[in-house]
């Protein structure tokens, strides 16, 4: 019979993994509990430029170093699991960050750190939305957390036109409990977050975030991520009275302030509140 582990060797082994969560680094199965199990799913496919790229990991790496994005990390209930993929064409879809916990200040920079510094994947022609979001689908299965919520957060600038359509997808989505959120970049469609809002996200409380440009990505990821890290709870802000406006006339788009939000409204519990 294997003897009992001394206090000692507990001791080093709770300090190891202490280190090795609060370091960004991914946690062993069965890490145990967290508010949220979140799949980021960025768009790689040919219509996004290497400039664009770049803007959208910068993006991403500087929302989890904001200020707003780091509060509700603090306040979310045992942290955040997150792990990141690249998608583009019907064949391609690679995880580049694995499962992470993030629940304080040092595992949310260490996260944005490794964001920061990962290449891209893929370069394909087409979009496929449908079995991007499948892949993120499957990213849930053992993966050693277990979330309050899980939510797949799928960015992109074109509409679904490789592989199988959409609908399938998202019916799986709903089934699971999985909520499906979307950041929609407005640069090549203008009307693009409209298709996200009715055939891309799903489940309670799912909603899009609209970018202009690329250049407008770093702040609509930090209003999204707050939102989706917060929960339901959240208030929701109002969207500015000229969204109609800035969504047809393409210089006032280009604003670096465009950035906004759309519920998806027939999905929120009628208790939530909204703010005017």
């Amino acid at each position: 019979m294997a003897s009992p582990t001394p206090p000692s060797s507990r001791l080093i082994l709770g300090f190891a993994l202490a280190v090795l969560l609060g370091s960004g680094h991914g946690a062993p199965a069965g890490a145990g509990p967290v508010e949220l199990e979140l799949v980021l799913g960025v768009d790689t496919s040919m219509s996004v430029a290497p400039d664009e790229f770049a803007l959208q990991m910068a993006g991403y790496a500087k929302a989890f170093r904001h200020p707003e994005v780091l509060q509700a990390i603090r306040g979310a209930a045992g942290g955040i699991a997150v792990t990141l993929v690249q998608w583009a064409d019907s064949y391609q879809q690679a995880v580049t960050i694995d499962w992470t916990w993030v629940g304080n200040g040092r595992s949310a920079f260490g996260f944005a750190d490794r964001i920061a510094s990962t290449g891209r994947r893929f370069t394909g022609p087409g979009t496929a939305l449908a079995t991007a979001l499948d892949y993120c689908l499957r990213r849930f299965e053992g993966n050693g957390f277990e979330g309050r919520r899980r939510v797949v957060d799928l960015s992109g600038d074109g509409r679904d036109n490789r592989g199988p359509r959409i609908a399938a997808a998202r019916s799986r989505a709903l089934l699971a409990g999985i909520t499906v959120n979307g950041l929609a970049i407005l640069n090549d469609e203008p009307f693009l977050d409209r298709y996200f809002e009715r055939q891309v996200i799903a489940g309670a409380d799912a909603f899009v975030v609209a970018a202009a440009d690329y250049h407008d990505f770093a702040e609509a990821i930090v209003r999204k991520l707050v939102r989706e890290i917060a929960g339901p709870q959240l208030v929701r802000p109002a969207a500015p009275p000229d969204y109609r406006a800035r969504a047809v006339v393409p210089t006032i788009r280009r604003s670096t302030s465009s950035s906004t939000m759309r519920w998806n409204l027939m999905s929120m519990p009628l208790s939530v509140r909204t703010r005017s």
